[in-house]
């Protein structure tokens, strides 16, 4: 529960949350993909508290949420078929390298401002392939999303900023709404088709709830830089051990 409370705060604060939460599954014993998907599961609750605490910020985005909320979802079922039809060995072989790879992103990511900024002249500019940018870039963070998920909210908050050019905390507040529509798709095929932890769901679901919910007040006040520098090292260890073992 208290790894569910600190992935809640940090995947609705700065896109993070499984670099968080998946370690500490993986911390109790379980397989890497029970892990994986039982975080997956967990995840849900965080979106919709995040969301639900994101009411003002969603407001006049109706427009996008009807656009990418298909095409997130589509991009989580895409993603949980692709896990579900690895073997169990090639997901173990390649989980550390995705984490190192997460966690160099975080560490060499622009602040999200810098993003934003770049994003409202490329929308202004060439709004036409913004939009499709957006889109792709929707779709792919998704797909990766529903298989790992790692830094998924990073990529996905990063897509967003770029083609969109809105403050970060209403960017913030559509990336929670399409990754809870993409983790929602993802968690249900696990639940149907794969071994999910149940006892580690309801805990570690219960804090990520709580987490979602006090999230957004704090992106509206907190920078989050030294919250991604020190998940971001964490990561690259994290990847080291399991590497390793």
């Amino acid at each position: 529960m208290l790894a569910g409370l600190g992935a809640g705060l940090t995947g609705s604060v700065a896109g993070l949350a499984s670099l968080v939460s998946y370690p500490a599954l993986l911390a109790t014993g379980l397989p890497p993909v029970t892990a994986n998907v039982t975080n997956t599961v967990a995840l849900v609750l965080n979106s919709v508290g995040a969301v639900g605490a994101s009411r003002p910020e969603l407001r006049g985005q109706g427009r996008r949420i009807a656009l990418l909320l298909p095409l997130g979802m589509a991009g989580g079922v895409a993603g949980a078929a692709l896990l579900l039809t690895t073997p169990p060995s090639a997901f173990e072989a390649v989980v550390p390298f995705f984490i190192a790879a997460a966690s160099v992103l975080i560490l060499l990511q622009r602040p999200p401002r810098e993003l934003a900024s770049d994003g409202t002249a490329e929308a202004r500019r060439h709004p036409r392939r913004a939009l499709w940018a957006m889109g792709a870039g929707v779709a792919a963070v998704s797909v990766y999303g529903g298989f790992f998920g790692a830094a998924s909210g990073v990529l996905l908050l990063a897509v967003l900023l770029l083609t969109t050019g809105e403050t970060v905390a209403r960017g913030n507040a559509l990336k929670n709404t399409v990754s809870g529509a993409s983790n929602l798709l993802a968690a249900i095929g696990f639940a149907l088709f794969a071994d999910v932890a149940w006892a580690a769901v309801l805990p570690l679901a219960a804090g990520l709830f709580v987490g979602g919910v006090l999230g957004p007040p704090l992106v509206r006040r907190l920078p989050g830089l030294w919250l991604r520098r020190g998940i971001g090292v964490a990561g690259l260890v994290l990847a080291a051990v399991l590497a390793s073992a």
